[in-house]
């Protein structure tokens, strides 16, 4: 059904466009980004909704499991889930305890990216705090990248400045676009980290006028996770992203190459509200399989991830071991078992999830996981998260595309980050293989 309504969008397109070396897709990842913050005016996504109008837009945007930063943007650049890509989640699962680290290293994906495909044919690209990006062979590269102090916490500045390639580059954005920065400027806490990142964007284009490039801001997402789905916070921080697309289409326009410019502007996953978190492996230690006190000494673990927690085995060929987590989270309470559903190993392989994981829990809304062993089973919480199996509306995000190349007036009932890797390969004429998305055709003119 998907692929008849899409074939008749692309009957009904008028416009004849051609694709060649002169051709640009600028891909904006608005990290939280929701289908109603576009769709409803009370969001005050002014640009966003003007821009939507020209183009194509999407109801809702299925992802990968779990619905988490890093696997998605991953998805988005390759056009496979997790099982063949190869990042499987933000962080590393970690059963001899947390390090910090996360899966920061280009070199980690498994299968081609826009990036490889780009400079294969001899394209020009820049990414900017794009997820998975230390190492990236793109040409111009402001990786998402920080250093850990001895108590876990970010040092990004420094880590910016010896890690953005080419060597130079960091201190020609400061010269040029941002200012001196510090380590504040690179805080969470504010809105100005997005600012900042769209400015990078805008000099890359104006300067360079790459033929892709990808940018990931990512405000909206850690206000929802402070608040939940609407708040004042979150209500601010979309607005600043809507400017940053802004910003970013005056660039494309001081540059002189809006007739040749495709923008995509997407995100990774939606929001759901939490009241209260669940701690497997606390049922794992009260079972003598995990040992927080001698993280050493495990046979089982479950490695979590928002909404999203998957099971795995010091012998992965531990069928006893497997089965006794079985056991065990059926013999929870009916109360405690309603708060999640298992899924196997032949459900996590139809999904495209972690090939190494025994099995998976995907929480109920208004639930998430936590690593922790100790204490109660189900605790209280608040504010918002992602990670949820990609199966219901508030988890979904959202899609808009116009420019060069895009029909004007489409709607995309539904459709998966696995599809966009296969548009932007179409317009730059990448010949990126066979993946698991479609190419959109209602998506583009004709």
């Amino acid at each position: 059904m998907k692929k008849i309504i899409f074939a008749l969008l692309a009957v009904l397109s008028l416009e004849t466009v051609t694709y060649g070396q002169d051709q640009h897709v600028v891909l904006i990842s608005i990290d939280g980004l929701r289908p109603e913050f576009y769709k409803d005016p009370t969001w005050n996504m002014v640009n966003l909704r003007q821009a939507m109008q020209e183009g194509v837009y999407a109801d809702g945007v299925d992802g990968v499991f779990p619905t988490v930063t890093y696997p998605s943007h991953t998805t988005m650049i390759t056009g496979v889930k997790p099982l063949r890509h190869g990042v499987y989640y933000n962080t590393p699962s970690e059963p001899l305890g947390a390090t910090g680290k996360w899966i920061w290293d280009y070199n980690t994906i498994k299968t081609p990216t826009l990036f490889s495909a780009a400079k294969a044919k001899g394209l020009k690209t820049a990414s900017v705090y794009w997820p998975v990006s230390f190492n990236s062979p793109a040409t111009w590269n402001f990786p998402e990248y920080w250093y850990l102090s001895d108590k876990k916490s970010r040092i990004t500045l420094k880590a910016l400045k010896e890690n953005t390639t080419p060597a130079g580059l960091y201190e020609e954005l400061e010269n040029n676009a941002l200012g001196k920065l510090e380590d504040v400027d690179f805080s969470g806490d504010y809105l100005g980290l997005d600012d900042n990142l769209a400015r990078t964007a805008c000099y890359l284009i104006r300067k360079y006028k790459p033929a892709f490039t990808a940018v990931h801001l990512v405000m909206v997402d850690h206000f929802e996770h402070e608040q939940g789905r609407d708040g004042d916070k979150v209500r601010a921080a979309v607005a600043s992203a809507d400017r940053a697309v802004k910003s970013i289409r005056e660039a494309i326009d001081m540059a002189g190459i809006t007739k040749n410019t495709t923008v995509i502007v997407t995100g990774d996953h939606g929001f759901v509200d939490i009241h209260a978190v669940v701690a497997p492996n606390v049922l794992l230690a009260k079972a003598g399989l995990y040992d927080p006190q001698q993280p050493g000494n495990w046979k089982a673990y479950f490695h979590t991830a928002g909404g999203g927690c998957f099971l795995q085995l010091k012998d992965r060929n531990d069928k006893q071991t497997r089965d006794k987590v079985m056991q065990l989270l059926k013999s929870l309470p009916v109360q405690q078992q309603q708060t999640f559903i298992i899924k196997s190993r032949e459900e996590l392989d139809a999904i495209g999830a972690d090939p190494t994981a025994a099995l998976g829990l995907a929480a109920q809304q208004g639930y998430a996981f936590t690593p922790a062993s100790t204490g109660e089973f189900i605790r209280g919480a608040k504010g918002g998260t992602h990670g949820f199996y990609p199966d219901f509306k508030e988890i979904q995000t959202g899609f808009v595309a116009f420019g060069n190349g895009i029909r004007k007036g489409g709607v995309i009932p539904q459709m998966g980050l696995v599809d966009i890797a296969p548009l932007v390969s179409k317009l730059l004429q990448l010949d990126m293989p066979a993946g698991d998305g479609l190419l959109l055709n209602g998506v583009l003119a004709k």
